[in-house]
């Protein structure tokens, strides 16, 4: 019986489970990286061979996160390939423009679809009376990622920054990469593919880089962020019958705060390790996060935040909207326009759009400061008040983000201005001493010079095999002794 059952399990592994996504901290992710990878390593030199078995293995990849949605990145990807090859068969332009508008309209509207049919149906009926009954629409894993990234391909090819791929399989091995797959950094083509072209071997510094950044990201992730989660999770909760929120002030703030760095462990940990995989394999990704936190103003916050939506935003939406080409008050416009639709991606309803909305609120604030702001003296009281001042926007748009609705949000920021009582500091630190020291890690690490972090990472490096093997072995000990029930999806998985 014991064959049959470790073949049941294998199986079992093997096979898409609705509440169990393949997702990088999970140990079945890892198992099946260190078969693939010497698999990988043999097959470097024969191309076609190799990006048939990485394409094989980032569906596989995908059907575990997603099951048979994995048919619908398939068809996506064909129908931009065969787009951009018909693209540039022809010089006329309105021929060249169906192409474009074909594979933009299959990508978009699958994702309009999946997103948010059930928000806009939702709001009309809102508008013109009516019971609505909300479709059963499963939202795939990472479809706004994916989706990105063919749309910022297609519209390359239409403006000639990129030519179209030869093959539909160098296509296919950039929209599919699994370390970026399903949630980012949203890949460029014109970044990506030169890179699949030349099929370079990941160097021996590559290698020991991409694993110092797995090794951070699964700290980020598995230890900080989900080892905060657990406080947090219960602070956002608003009693439906009384609408009174269950902590008080005090504990609500620090959940707060607890999130705003749980959310950027979370998600640049999960950066962290595609980054990190991707090296591994001879493929560098662009850095997703640069500090936020250390930001002194909004715009160089989303600089630093999520730097792959952030230029995406900029560069497909913003820009071509008239960027900052058209005056002032366009600007402003262009600024607030991009931010909502940034907030929208988030996710399929009215507190996204409203956290889009005070970002790009605050956007404009700045810009029309800027001129002021250059008046004064950059001494150290003003860079402290400034970071201060951002660092609490961003926090307490955190959360609108956070919450269950609006006005969850309203009525918890509320009750920390109302009810809040610094005499709950000592009993709190009592029992939650090692949430606070988890939450000064992170804090301490923005604090700490930028290039601390470039030099931990070249000793580490440059460190011998034994001390390597000795931080693995303590941070899967950290994750063992820290960990939860359960395996915590990444928080960006629902986008």
């Amino acid at each position: 019986m014991l064959p049959l059952n470790i073949f049941d399990n294998i199986l079992h592994q093997l096979t898409y489970i609705k509440d169990e996504p393949m997702i990088f901290s999970s140990g079945v992710f890892w198992v099946l990286f260190l078969i693939f990878l010497p698999i990988y390593a043999a097959l470097k030199n024969r191309k076609r061979q190799m990006m048939v078995f990485v394409i094989g293995f980032s569906l596989f990849f995908y059907y575990k996160s997603s099951g048979l949605f994995v048919l619908m990145l398939l068809g996506t990807s064909v129908m931009d390939w065969v787009m951009s090859r018909l693209m540039v068969k022809t010089e006329v332009r309105w021929k060249r423009r169906l192409c474009l508008w074909a594979s933009l309209l299959t990508s978009l509207g699958i994702l309009a679809y999946f997103k948010y049919a059930n928000f806009f149906m939702w709001n009309f009926r809102q508008m013109v009376g009516g019971n609505f009954e909300p479709m059963d629409i499963i939202l795939p894993v990472g479809i706004s990622f994916y989706t990105f990234q063919s749309v910022s391909y297609i519209i390359d090819v239409y403006k000639g920054r990129v030519a179209p791929t030869k093959t539909w399989g160098d296509y296919a091995f950039f929209l599919t990469f699994f370390p970026a797959l399903v949630a980012g950094p949203i890949v460029r083509a014109d970044y990506f593919i030169p890179q699949l072209e030349k099929n370079q071997h990941a160097t021996r510094d590559m290698v020991y880089m991409g694993f110092w950044l797995i090794l951070l990201g699964i700290v980020k992730k598995a230890i900080v962020a989900d080892y905060l989660a657990q406080y947090n999770d219960l602070v956002f909760m608003v009693d439906p019958e009384t609408g009174v929120p269950g902590y008080s002030g005090f504990e609500t703030l620090m959940g707060l705060v607890g999130y705003t760095m749980q959310i950027y462990c979370d998600f640049s940990g999960y950066s962290d390790m595609a980054i990190g995989l991707a090296l591994i394999m001879g493929f560098k990704l662009a850095q997703n996060f640069n500090f936020p936190y250390k930001a002194r103003n909004l715009t160089d916050f989303w600089r630093r935040w999520h730097i792959s939506l952030s230029t995406w935003l900029r560069d497909y939406i913003y820009i071509p909207l008239g960027g900052n080409r058209k005056g002032k008050r366009r600007t402003y416009v262009n600024n607030f326009t991009t931010m909502v639709i940034g907030g929208l991606w988030h996710g399929a309803a009215w507190k996204y759009v409203i956290w889009g909305a005070l970002h790009g609120g605050g956007l404009m604030v700045h810009k029309a400061c800027k001129p002021y702001l250059g008046q004064v003296a950059d001494t150290w009281p003003v860079k402290a008040f400034s970071w201060a001042i951002t660092f609490l926007f961003v926090m307490f748009t955190f959360m609108v983000f956070r919450a269950d609705t609006f006005a969850d949000a309203i009525t918890l920021t509320g009750h920390i201005i109302t009810d809040f009582d610094i005499a709950y500091a000592i009993p709190f630190a009592s029992v939650r001493w090692l949430w606070l020291i988890i939450l000064g890690v992170i804090v301490g690490s923005h604090i700490l010079p930028t290039n601390f972090w470039g030099k931990a990472a070249a000793w580490f490096v440059r460190s011998p095999w034994i001390v390597k093997l000795l931080l693995f072995v303590v941070v899967i000990q950290l994750v063992l002794e820290l960990q939860g029930e359960d395996v915590a999806p990444f928080i960006y998985f629902q986008f």
